[in-house]
């Protein structure tokens, strides 16, 4: 059996890659349209990924099924739109996505990871894209966004594997934790981000998303135009007196 599970857990949503052994990715994973639907969650404000399990997070495409003539990855298919939407539409998510590396990312795996805002990885996490021996390209811009592209080149070429302290001695992950760990403190940082306030962090993801790409003029003229649309809602003016008053603020979206 495999499955793509949504957990909600009050104003967080948990989503759970579970096709075992190895979490592998399903035709049967309607990964956009579980995206498209938080987004259009107004409870939402805060989503943590990872893999049943406490061993892979994902292994990328079903190689074993591919090699049976499978539909997922028939040759027509390897260019798909299809493919390319599911990490859009954890990109571009309306709220942070946090990916909870528990295990190996490889491949297709690796670009759900780098599709997510920032990661938190367990001891027993490893990045890799394996595709060159498998027939295969694929993942290398994704794993641009994680590790610098001189990097990405030797782990394309070689199907050369990074542990979890690689990857963050290579800035890709913002922390590495004890696997028994692992869900817990992504569950907490979650919480620590579903308590700001909630307009603000969709703006805020909106922002980022935009600017990424921009210079720093033009991606600086953008975030003031957010800025602006934020400084008129009731939360905006709410942050700044509680500020001011020294306690926790009360937002109308709480």
């Amino acid at each position: 059996m495999s499955e793509l599970r949504v957990e909600n857990h009050g104003h967080i949503r948990l989503v759970v890659f579970d096709n075992p052994p190895v979490n592998a990715m399903s035709p049967e994973w309607d990964i956009q349209g579980t995206f498209d639907a938080i987004t259009a969650d107004e409870d939402a404000r805060v989503v943590v990924i990872t893999g049943q399990g406490d061993r892979v997070f994902c292994a990328g495409a079903d190689i074993k099924a591919a090699a049976r003539g499978d539909r997922a990855l028939r040759p027509e298919r390897t260019g798909s739109r299809e493919g390319r939407e599911n990490f859009y539409s954890i990109m571009e998510c309306a709220v942070p996505v946090i990916g909870a590396i528990n295990g190996p990312a490889l491949g297709a795996g690796l670009a759900i990871a780098a599709s997510c805002d920032y990661l938190i990885a367990s001891e027993r996490a490893v990045f890799g894209l394996p595709e060159i021996d498998v027939g295969l390209l694929g993942g290398a811009r994704h794993a641009m966004r994680l590790f610098p592209q001189h990097v990405v080149r030797m782990m394309h070429y070689t199907a050369r594997r990074l542990n979890a302290e690689e990857a963050y001695r290579h800035g890709a992950v913002d922390r590495v934790v004890a696997v028994e760990d692992l869900l817990d403190v992504a569950m907490a940082e979650a919480e620590e981000i579903a308590s700001k306030m909630p307009i603000g962090i969709r703006l805020a993801k909106e922002n980022l998303n935009m600017i990424e790409d921009m210079d720093l003029r033009n991606g600086y003229r953008f975030e003031q135009t957010r800025t602006a649309i934020l400084q008129r809602t009731e939360d905006a003016q709410e942050a700044k007196i509680a500020f001011a008053e020294k306690r926790q603020p009360n937002y109308v979206g709480r």
